[in-house]
């Protein structure tokens, strides 16, 4: 039997009423009555009219042999069928029965081809397509955000799995191929619009298919705030604005860490508005690299450059920009590295924006080493263990072999990881070379030590014997971004985050000597401003990173470290003496400060503290900030304004008070005014990610 008649088998004709039935029956006997009738009228005057010479033809034609099959039923003379056929034919109940039949073939052909697109059943594709199949849900469950997802297609015996559709394919212009661990029996997909789909090759259906999880996104539309998932941020509040008269002094430690603006992309890019503590300015703004004026002199690594300039978003306010450019090791220069991988291999790792995107890093780190550079590796899941003791770099396939057998699976021992990895950096250690662990984790300790003061104790310890530890976050959904800030800080380190392949490249090969060798440590910096000058300061981000006045001169005290062409960015907001923007009222009984001369000239004076790395004694450079700023050069201006934008777009992230009605787009006319030459395109990349979040803005109001 065909799948039509089985389909066919399914319809029952309606049982028709009794009154129909018995109205059908008295009408078909009156039209036989009538049909037998007419036949015997018509046979009786026929047979009387024909020729006797006729008999002899009517008996050939009548003959068996010409009348072949089912002669019988034939109408002749001696058996006469015709109105027995007449009157079937003229019967109402056959008519009507005809009718019916036409009626449902014509039904089951418009009906029939909706069997195979029913919403409660699979979309099987074709043999040529190796893809999953895909279940349409008018109401997906709601996930918790987790990472984007690329993936191979499955083999046709998982073509009935079931899926969830949670959103369109989006562009595929990254490298990275992102994926996501299945929830139960249900992988979530994109939807594909029908000209997407075409004959894929086995080796494109990874690039073909993006899998995205959350809120359904079409390429660039954002429509959500991301979901509130596992992942852990610090809550700190924004920096506010404070009084001269009360307090002239600011204080805080320099920042070279870019976790947040990697993964403020990632949200954006998933469809998603980041959520407001993940938002940390001095990283957006440090992300970039700053064509500022380099130092001469390695034991002078640093050369303050100010620039006070009319703020944009508020007027009758300044900002003074604050750029450092740290001297620059020629690659004849660089020390002998000490390298300890630390990989996380648990069961929160395994999917492919994870340990796989970890294996790929390190392979990229492993190419700008030196032959004899020193690498080991160690593991950590439920327990930790050395996949890798102290190996030359120029034994690079055996260093790839021991990194591509790791597999993730099991509990996040992460303390016991890190105890491990130090001790065979000790075990190694070189007191010319840099000596350095390097942690690649999502974070989620779960076994032994997870407790952040005890972990952030440990690693002061180690700190103070030589061993640095540098922090790559990787993930998203359970990404603990609170303790590996901690855990960089304390570290001597850079924490950044890998969404992508090309983050993995920025990060370890074009910053590899920036993010390896350092130049200065505890690394602080001191504004005082006039009070005859200047009513209000605020400074814009390093809320983290602040310290007490009396920190800046105690050498006892540890503070941020810069690496090898590192740039550092401080902006703050001033409100000069005199201004209709100024916010506090002055205090009734304080008394006002008068200037003296040379100190009018100034809105206040800069201070900067260092350490070289072989050193425990800082050193100090001072500059005024002056009212009459010297003629900035053209080139100098435009890299200021770029990190302007940029810390402009942050406090808009950040959901800020301060910006008035400054838009999303003041912000990408001033950054795209600016953008320089933009060598590896991340300043267009950043306009683009504005749009998206004045896009998601417009859509949220």
């Amino acid at each position: 039997m065909t799948d039509f008649e089985k389909d066919l088998n399914q319809f029952d004709p309606p049982a028709p009423s009794p009154q129909a039935k018995r109205r059908a029956i008295s009408a078909a006997m009156q039209a036989f009555e009538t049909a037998q009738s007419s036949s015997q009228t018509a046979q009786s005057a026929s047979q009387t009219a024909a020729p006797e010479t006729a008999q002899t033809k009517k008996s050939k034609i009548n003959s068996p042999l010409l009348q072949g099959l089912l002669f019988w039923r034939r109408p002749t003379d001696k058996q006469n069928n015709r109105s027995n056929i007449m009157s079937r034919l003229t019967q109402r109940s056959f008519t009507m029965g005809l009718a019916s039949a036409c009626v449902l073939t014509f039904g089951l052909v418009l009906v029939f081809p909706l069997f195979w697109q029913r919403s409660d059943e699979q979309i099987i594709v074709d043999n040529s397509v190796q893809v999953p199949s895909v279940t349409i849900k008018e109401k997906a469950e709601t996930k918790t955000a987790d990472v984007a997802e690329y993936e191979m297609a499955a083999p046709r015996s998982a073509a009935l799995e079931e899926v969830v559709v949670t959103g369109m394919r989006s562009s595929a212009a990254e490298s990275a191929k992102l994926s996501k661990k299945p929830a139960a029996s249900q992988r979530q997909v994109s939807a594909i619009r029908a000209q997407d789909i075409g004959a894929f090759s086995d080796q494109s259906n990874a690039a073909a298919l993006q899998r995205i999880a959350g809120v359904p996104v079409d390429g660039d539309t954002i429509v959500a705030p991301a979901p509130q998932g596992n992942d852990k941020f610090e809550h700190v509040e924004e920096n506010s604005v404070k009084s001269v008269a009360e307090a002239p002094v600011s204080t805080f430690s320099i920042d070279v860490d870019t976790a947040s603006y990697s993964f403020v992309r990632r949200q954006l890019n998933s469809g998603y508005l980041p959520e407001k503590d993940a938002i940390r300015a001095e990283e957006l703004i440090n992300y970039f690299d700053y064509n500022y004026p380099l130092p001469s002199d390695s034991s002078a690594p640093f050369k303050p450059n100010i620039t006070v300039m009319d703020s944009p978003w508020a007027k009758g306010k300044k900002l003074v920009h604050i750029g450092l450019k740290g001297y620059d090791i020629a690659p004849n220069q660089k020390p002998r590295t000490n390298l300890v991988f630390l990989l996380d291999v648990s069961g929160s790792m395994s999917s492919q924006d994870k340990l796989p995107l970890v294996k790929q890093s390190m392979e990229m780190l492993l190419s700008t080493l030196n032959p004899d550079d020193t690498v080991a590796i160690v593991v950590y899941a439920g327990a930790a263990g050395t996949v890798l003791e102290p190996t030359p770099a120029k034994d690079k396939q055996k260093i790839l072999s021991a990194m591509q057998r790791l597999q993730a699976g099991g509990s996040t021992a992460g303390g016991a990881g890190i105890a491990l990895a130090y001790d065979l950096a000790e075990a190694n250690f070189d007191k010319k070379a840099v000596n350095r662990v390097i942690l690649a984790t999502d974070g989620d300790f779960n076994v032994g030590s997870t407790n952040n003061e005890t972990l952030q104790g440990f690693v002061e310890r180690k700190r103070e014997k030589g061993i640095f530890l540098s922090v790559l976050g990787f993930g998203q959904g359970n990404y603990n971004d609170h303790l590996m800030q901690t855990l960089a800080q304390n570290g001597n380190g850079v924490a950044a985050y890998i969404d992508t392949v090309s983050e993995a490249q920025k990060v370890l090969v074009q910053e590899a000597s920036s993010s390896l060798f350092p130049i200065a440590k505890d690394v602080k910096i001191q504004v005082e401003f006039n009070p005859a000058t200047v009513a209000e300061y605020r400074l814009i981000g390093y809320e983290t990173r602040a310290l007490n006045r009396e920190d800046f001169n105690n050498d006892a005290v540890d503070a941020g470290d810069i690496g090898a062409g590192h740039t550092v960015t401080a902006i703050y907001e001033i409100t000069p003496v005199g201004s209709s923007a100024v916010l506090i009222d002055e205090s009734r009984y304080a008394q006002k400060a008068k200037a003296k001369a040379p100190t009018n000239a100034e809105y206040g004076f800069f201070k900067l503290r260092y350490k070289l790395p072989s050193e425990d004694t800082s050193r100090l450079i001072e500059a005024p900030i002056l009212q009459q700023q010297p003629p900035v050069p053209a080139e100098l201006m435009q890299e200021v304004n770029f990190s302007v934008a940029v810390a402009a777009y942050a406090q808009k992230l950040k959901g800020s008070n301060f910006l008035n009605k400054y838009s999303y787009h003041d912000i990408i006319d001033l950054a795209q005014a600016n953008k320089g030459s933009d060598e590896y395109g991340y300043r267009t990349e950043f306009v683009q990610l504005v749009r998206k979040a004045e896009l998601a803005d417009d859509l949220l109001r």
